[in-house]
């Protein structure tokens, strides 16, 4: 009965990934919450790089 219960064990432990793999399958492509004024617009996000370093007077570098 030994090989019954490993069985058994691998099972449970086999199921309980597939749920986990399916709620985040579903919270990956749930629907976003609707805005009270309506759908939010989508796009990608605008990525701002840092300003270019300006070069002062009297700041000597090395």
């Amino acid at each position: 009965m030994v090989g019954s219960a490993a069985v058994r064990e691998l099972l449970l432990v086999v199921a309980v990934a597939a749920v986990g793999l399916l709620l985040a399958v579903a919270a990956a492509f749930a629907p976003w919450p609707v805005t009270p004024g309506g759908s939010a617009p989508s796009g990608l996000v605008e990525l701002h790089g840092p300003p270019a370093p300006t070069e002062r007077p009297g700041n000597a570098v090395g």
